[in-house]
């Protein structure tokens, strides 16, 4: 297929690290242009990686085939309506929406538009820990598993560029590290029957869940831990034995080069990829399910 033009949209740390460098390096894409809440933003990310500013997404939408996303996800769906609206295909940014409703419409805006959509989950697109995500759901057996995602973004003396992110201060690490957690243990035990939530220390949270396969898993997510307790570990055991997901040997970078990549597979074959808007809804469900399961914290008896 031709070089698909592709706009990006959000100028913040995540779009700055990731999204733009991987775009302009991406021999199978153009990065036609980049639009921002803040022009100024805009344009110096733009003059950066030889792309051009916009002033508005729509003036964004018309100059391109497809639409990448590194914005909040109460600003990122909206928009992805609009842009599937005008036949844009849609490289999205986990969550898709922090609420159901808001991330069916755009799965149903896709349907209507007939475009491909991918959602950028970083685990589930990292080379090494995609073929192991891929080997463990082909041999099965599994019995339970657990995944630790702990981040210390909001920690005492963090210095982290997302400590800034309003969006993550308010859903927290269930919204930002749960999509994570889902998008490795999904795949391999299968979809999620029930759901429930226990609140940790500050926004950690604690995920217990029954899978399609009858296996059991949980997953801990926290933004708050402290650095030296910090890092990602996923375990399952089953009839095979015990088996954990491999640490990452590139940087995000590497695992959006092959976001780009399914996409572009998905529109130049017209079949869906495994983590499209309807997985990221699926996504978004569950997380909705837990979230209301949370209750605060009760001390038990003496």
């Amino acid at each position: 297929m031709t070089t698909l033009r592709i706009g990006l949209l959000g100028t913040g740390p995540w779009a700055r690290g990731v999204h733009a460098p991987a775009l302009a390096a991406h021999p199978g894409v153009e990065l036609t242009g980049i639009w921002g809440r803040r022009a100024e933003a805009a344009a110096a990310l733009a003059q950066a990686h030889d792309s051009r500013p916009y002033a508005t997404p729509e003036e964004l939408f018309a100059d391109c085939d497809a639409l990448a996303f590194a914005l909040p996800p109460t600003v990122q769906g909206p928009l992805a309506v609009r842009a599937a609206d005008a036949g844009r295909h849609l490289l999205l940014d986990k969550p898709v929406a922090t609420s159901v409703p808001e991330a069916r419409a755009v799965a149903e805006a896709t349907e209507r538009a007939g475009v491909a959509s991918v959602v950028f989950f970083t685990a589930r697109f990292g080379r090494e820990e995609g073929a192991w995500i891929a080997a463990q759901a082909a041999l099965g057996g599994w019995f339970t598993a657990h995944a630790d995602w702990l981040s210390p973004v909001f920690s005492d003396g963090a210095t982290s560029p997302y400590a800034h992110s309003p969006w993550r201060r308010d859903k927290g690490a269930l919204w930002d590290l749960g999509p994570h957690a889902l998008s490795v243990l999904l795949p391999v035990l299968g979809d999620a029957e029930s759901v429930t939530a226990a609140r940790g220390p500050a926004d950690t949270v604690l995920l217990t869940m029954r899978h399609s396969s009858g296996a059991a898993s949980s997953a801990t997510v926290g933004l708050t831990a402290p650095p030296a307790a910090a890092g990602v570990e996923v375990t399952l055991r089953g009839a095979a034995g015990i088996t954990a997901l491999p640490h990452r040997q590139h940087g995000p970078e590497a695992a959006y080069h092959h976001a780009v990549d399914a996409l572009l597979a998905a529109v130049g074959s017209g079949l869906p990829n495994a983590c499209d808007v309807h997985f990221g809804l699926r996504v978004t469900e569950i997380l909705a399910a837990a979230e209301q399961t949370l209750t605060p914290l009760m001390p038990l008896p003496s």
